[in-house]
């Protein structure tokens, strides 16, 4: 655990945080493919529609993230969420999907800079021809170019945060102004010189105008992934986490009204030899240079080389927004990861600047060997966001359930409820439509959903070999559900596998038969595939089905196990709290004080002993209390004096070692805080003195390490100081033992 001067400082104002929200969700696709591919599923009117429907789920999840920053203002966003609201195995799970979901939006905005490159500046990057990876080909130049651009903006982010906060605040200002103006030139100038009318159809020709609605709508966690990248940030607002609702809600509607321009944009105006937007966007994979960028296109067509370097602009401040707020949202959540012991503490230090900046070179080096791998392998890694992005969701949503269930804010509880109901359903739509239809995510997509789990369970298994506190390792139940997801995911991947190799199958004999003049199947090809799929779809179902039948029975089985083993725990529990609790002060006893120092004689010996300090106290005048008032009267006094010790050192434990003797094991929060601590103990005696009240005498040192071969001599050190500080606090008026009258 960090030290208390290694906390994040405040810095970021509201609209800091609004343009951090909207840079970090929207980037490279959001220009170049995300409003031909919507128009291709629902056409102009559907895809605004689905945006606006997606936009107001959006607005739960957001009023969920909103009373969790109030709850816990602190680096980490759903991690800490989940690891205080259901435990740490939980804060894990989200900590692992959140990762790779903001690496892999860090990631397609980098690599996408060689593309930006190719459209507008030609191929002066592709040189250096290295080797071709699933059908795409990898250059030196443009490894230099994403590379450069990584250690670019991370050195950015290593530097003046308020600086930082500028910059983003700027790319945002920018492409928000430079799209705005291109739409508003295409709504002035679109339907003249007799054109047809652009918007016509409405909606794509195949199928239902509400199911195209709903498709849209059901890509809103992936469009707007990253608009809680400030939850991150919420221990640096300079504002209260309160206001945050309505800095979410902006960026999300302004992130809304973006991808709406954008898309109206792209069908508001087509070449002169395409009847309609319709068939313009259906054979967009013909055409070559600027026409087949739909936005660039209408810009060119409306504004002409002002309007293509205006979206070029927009397009560039977009890409390096995205890689600045991605990068900040995953050095803050590496930060909370390391002050908890996740990943090594030096990841949670700061530099002068207040930056976590071993954290933001982590992201950096993780991130350098991406752009050997190529587009097509970071398209499918995106692809998985859209699962990582909506568990991340449903698990904030359920931790602001929990948590206005326990505070009782009834309307915080039911957004809560809403909101991980429908991620749920929002995760499990690409996957049940998968064993049913084809599948809109590529089968490596779902292999890489699994062998990212994958690599989550060997992580964590290394977290638990570090876990001496036993804070990881707890719920059972949670990695049972993942195990059982990977399992669904993994029999998803083989399904999608096999239909792409059976319909590359009949493709090739199609293509045999028309090669020898065979002549045509009667489309017996395909009602052979979509019985296949019927057949494989139902297969997979009936394997669900059992396997959910079995689970079931194996989680009631270890529910009634749990219950016997609490039972156990409980009686147990009574019997050790009479060896472990000092019946009179209710501190820890002196028996738990000798397991304590044998558990820590053992960290020493093996060199695994954490920074601590002992803090030895004693009692001034109980033997003078017991002889002038009383036993009984003793007997409070040194209930009074536990009282006042467990109250200045709440974080440590506290034991009773002696009639009127107390020992303190200072580790994490008290530990940076020691010597303020002390200092308060001090201060109460010292005020207590004239009040008659209780009076402490305190002694503490430091265990050192190389130096400090067991508990023993610390305690030795502290105790000499604590008996200095009983001759400072009698010379002060303190009674001591002295100067008691003899019975």
């Amino acid at each position: 655990m960090a030290d208390e001067e290694q906390k994040l400082a405040p810095y970021l104002g509201p609209t800091g945080a609004w343009a951090m929200a909207l840079g970090t969700s929207i980037g490279w696709g959001s220009l170049v493919i995300t409003g031909s591919s919507w128009l291709a599923q629902a056409g102009p009117l559907g895809s605004v529609l689905g945006l606006l429907a997606g936009c107001l789920i959006m607005l739960i999840i957001a009023r969920n993230y909103r009373y969790m920053m109030v709850c816990r203002p602190e680096a980490g966003g759903a991690y800490a969420y989940a690891r205080d609201c259901f435990g740490h195995d939980y804060g894990f799970l989200a900590a692992w999907f959140l990762s790779l979901t903001y690496l892999a939006m860090f990631w397609a905005n980098a690599t996408a800079l060689p593309l930006f490159a190719k459209y507008f500046l030609g191929d002066g990057f592709e040189f250096g021809r290295l080797y071709s990876l699933f059908g795409y080909d990898i250059y030196l130049g443009e490894i230099l170019l994403t590379a450069s651009a990584i250690i670019l903006f991370s050195a950015i982010c290593l530097g003046r945060k308020k600086a930082v906060a500028g910059l983003m605040t700027g790319f945002a200002a920018c492409f928000s102004l430079a799209i705005a103006v291109c739409f508003a030139a295409a709504m002035r100038g679109m339907g003249q010189d007799g054109a047809p009318a652009p918007f016509d159809p409405a909606f794509a020709p195949n199928a239902e105008a509400l199911s195209q609605v709903v498709k849209i709508a059901l890509v809103s966690p992936w469009a707007f992934i990253g608009f809680e990248s400030i939850s991150h940030a919420a221990g640096e607002f300079d504002f209260h986490p309160n206001k945050s609702f309505r800095i979410l809600v902006a960026a999300a509607a302004t992130a809304t009204v973006l991808y709406a321009f954008v898309t109206l944009l792209s069908a508001s105006a087509f070449p002169e030899r395409y009847g309609s937007w319709l068939e313009y966007i259906h054979n967009l994979n013909r055409i070559e240079g600027m026409a087949g960028l739909p936005a660039f296109y209408a810009a060119r067509h409306y504004l002409g080389a002002l309007g293509v370097g205006l979206l070029m602009l927009a397009l560039l401040a977009l890409v390096l927004s995205s890689l600045v707020g991605n990068i900040l949202a995953l050095s803050r959540l590496f930060y909370a990861l390391a002050r908890d012991g996740v990943l090594p503490g030096s990841f949670a230090a700061l530099n002068r600047h207040g930056v976590p900046a071993r954290a933001v070179m982590l992201v950096a080096c993780v991130s350098l060997a991406v752009p050997f791998f190529g587009r097509t392998a970071i398209g499918w890694i995106v692809d998985v966001t859209v699962l990582g992005a909506t568990l991340v969701y449903a698990i904030v949503s359920a931790c602001a359930w929990k948590q206005a269930d326990v505070q009782g804010d009834a309307l915080e509880k039911r957004t809560g409820m809403a909101g991980a109901a429908v991620m749920i359903c929002f995760a499990a739509e690409p996957l049940v439509s998968s064993v049913f239809s084809e599948s809109t995510m590529a089968p490596e997509s779902f292999f890489l959903f699994v062998a990212w789990s994958v690599l989550g369970f060997l992580f964590f298994r290394d977290v638990l070999r570090r876990d001496k506190a036993g804070l990881f390792g707890r719920s059972v139940i949670v990695w049972i559900a993942i195990l059982s997801l990977v399992l669904f995911v993994s029999l998803v991947w083989m399904d999608q596998s096999v239909m792409d190799a059976a319909r590359e199958g009949i493709a090739a004999m199609q293509g045999f038969c028309a090669q020898h003049g065979i002549g045509s199947d009667g489309g017996l090809g395909a009602r052979q595939l979509e019985a296949f799929r019927s057949a494989s779809g139902q297969s997979l179902a009936l394997v669900v089905v059992i396997f959910g039948a079995a689970l079931g029975v194996v989680l009631n089985n270890y529910a009634v196990m749990s219950r016997r083993a609490l039972e156990s725990e409980t009686r147990l529990g009574h019997m050790e709290r009479k060896y472990t609790v000092d019946p009179m002060t209710g501190v820890r006893s002196k028996h738990s004080f000798s397991d304590a120092v044998e558990e820590i004689d053992g960290l020493i010996a093996r060199g695994e002993a954490e920074p601590f300090a002992v803090a030895v106290c004693d009692v001034n005048g109980l033997k003078h209390v017991n002889d002038t008032y009383g036993h009984k009267a003793g007997d409070e006094y040194i209930k009074s004096a536990a009282s006042m010790i467990s109250h200045i050192f709440v974080h440590s434990p506290v034991y009773r070692n002696g009639g009127d003797e107390f020992v303190v094991l200072l580790k994490g929060e008290d530990y940076g805080r020691r010597q303020e601590l002390m200092r308060l103990l001090h201060d109460l005696s010292a005020e207590h003195i004239g009040r008659g009240d209780v009076v402490v005498s305190g002694g503490l040192s430091d265990f050192v390490p190389g130096e400090d071969r067991n508990l023993h001599a610390v305690f030795e050190r502290a105790d000499s100081l604590m008996y200095r500080e009983k001759k400072l606090l009698k010379s002060m008026g303190a009674i001591t033992r002295d100067d008691a009258p003899a019975s």
